[in-house]
C-alpha cells in the first residue's frame, strides 16, 4: 500500500498493570509498516510501572500518542474511553499482553478500502503461550482457527456480508466469538456512530457482542493470515472472568433477542424464543410438567 495520503489509524491500548508485557506490544506498534499512526493508551489506574514503560516508549516514536488517565469502571468502559479520544478513520486496537505483525496493518487496511460497506475486517491469530500449560493446549485447540467453526459460512479470504454471518445455523453454537479477540480486529471509525459502543454491561463476551452488533449493517473482511500474537497467561481478563460468576451469557443472549432476531436462522429463533418470549417459555414448563408427572 502507498505511503501517499493514506489515512490515519488509531492503535488503540486500554491498559491497567500491564507493565509486564506492554513494552513489546508497543514495539510491535513501532514496527508497523503502515502510517500514518496514532496511539491513544487509556489507562484505569494501574498501580505498577504501566505509565513508565509508555514515558519511556515516546522517545523512540515517531507518531503520536496520547495518554488517557480514566477512573476504573469497567473493562468496556476503558475500551470505549480509547475510541472516543481516537482522531483516526480506522481503529485497530492492540491490548497490552498481545503482539502486532509488521505488517498487520497495512495487510488489513489494504482489505478494508476495498469496499466503504466493509466496517470490520479480522485476520487469524498466532498465540504465546507456555507449552508445558496444559490450559494453553487445550486452550489453542479449541480456539484456535476460529473461522472453521461455522456450519455453513464458507470464511475464506475477502469479504462476506455480515448478514451471512448472523444467518449460520451454528451462530449460537460455541465458540461463542467466532471472530476473535481485539487485537485481531480493524474496525471503520463510523461503526460506532451507526450501532454504538460496547456494551459496558458485559465482562467477557462484550467483544463479539459488538461483531456481530454491527454485522446488519456492514461487510466483513477476513484475512486468512496469522498477523497478531494473542498471548496467553494466567493474569489475563479471560482467565480472571472464568473463576467468577458473571452474568454474561444471559445478558448476551438477551442482546440477540433484541436486536438481531430476525436476522438469525429457525433454530436460534427458536432457542431464543425458549429463553425470553413470555408465551413460549410458558409453554415450556408446561411441556416439561406434564412429562415430570
Amino acid at each position: 500500500m502507498s505511503n501517499n495520503a493514506l489515512p490515519l489509524v488509531s492503535i488503540c491500548i486500554p491498559t491497567y498493570n500491564g507493565a509486564a508485557y506492554l513494552a513489546e506490544a508497543l514495539q510491535s506498534a513501532l514496527a508497523q509498516t503502515y502510517r500514518p499512526l496514532e496511539i491513544v493508551i487509556s489507562d484505569d489506574a494501574s498501580s505498577d510501572a504501566t505509565l513508565e514503560v509508555v514515558a519511556s516508549f515516546k522517545s523512540s516514536c515517531d507518531f503520536p500518542i496520547k495518554v488517557l488517565h480514566h477512573h476504573p469502571s469497567g473493562i468496556g468502559a476503558n475500551w470505549n474511553h480509547c475510541v472516543q479520544h481516537a482522531q483516526g478513520d480506522y481503529i485497530k486496537f492492540l491490548f497490552q499482553d498481545d503482539v502486532l505483525l509488521p505488517d498487520c496493518i497495512n495487510q488489513l487496511m489494504d482489505l478494508i478500502q476495498r469496499d466503504t460497506h466493509i466496517g470490520m475486517v479480522y485476520c487469524k491469530r498466532d498465540f504465546i503461550l507456555d507449552v508445558s500449560n496444559k490450559q494453553h493446549l487445550d486452550f489453542v485447540n479449541a480456539y484456535g482457527d476460529l473461522h472453521h467453526n461455522w456450519g455453513v459460512v464458507d470464511v475464506k479470504e475477502g469479504v462476506l456480508p455480515g448478514t451471512n454471518y448472523l444467518k449460520d445455523p451454528q451462530f449460537l453454537n460455541a465458540p461463542k466469538n467466532k471472530i476473535g479477540e481485539p487485537s485481531a480486529i480493524l474496525l471503520r471509525k463510523g461503526c460506532f456512530e451507526k450501532v454504538g459502543y460496547f456494551d459496558e454491561q458485559l465482562h467477557q463476551d462484550l467483544d463479539c457482542a459488538y461483531w456481530y452488533r454491527l454485522m446488519p449493517y456492514y461487510k466483513v473482511g477476513f484475512k486468512d493470515a496469522e498477523l497478531v500474537q494473542f498471548r496467553l497467561h494466567n493474569q489475563q481478563a479471560s482467565v480472571i472472568n472464568k473463576a467468577k460468576t458473571i452474568p454474561d451469557r444471559e445478558l448476551l443472549y438477551c442482546m440477540y433477542y433484541q436486536k438481531l432476531f430476525w436476522y438469525l436462522h429457525w433454530k436460534c429463533q427458536l432457542k431464543l424464543l425458549k429463553l425470553f418470549h413470555p408465551l413460549v417459555k410458558r409453554l415450556v414448563s408446561l411441556k416439561q410438567w406434564f412429562h415430570a408427572k
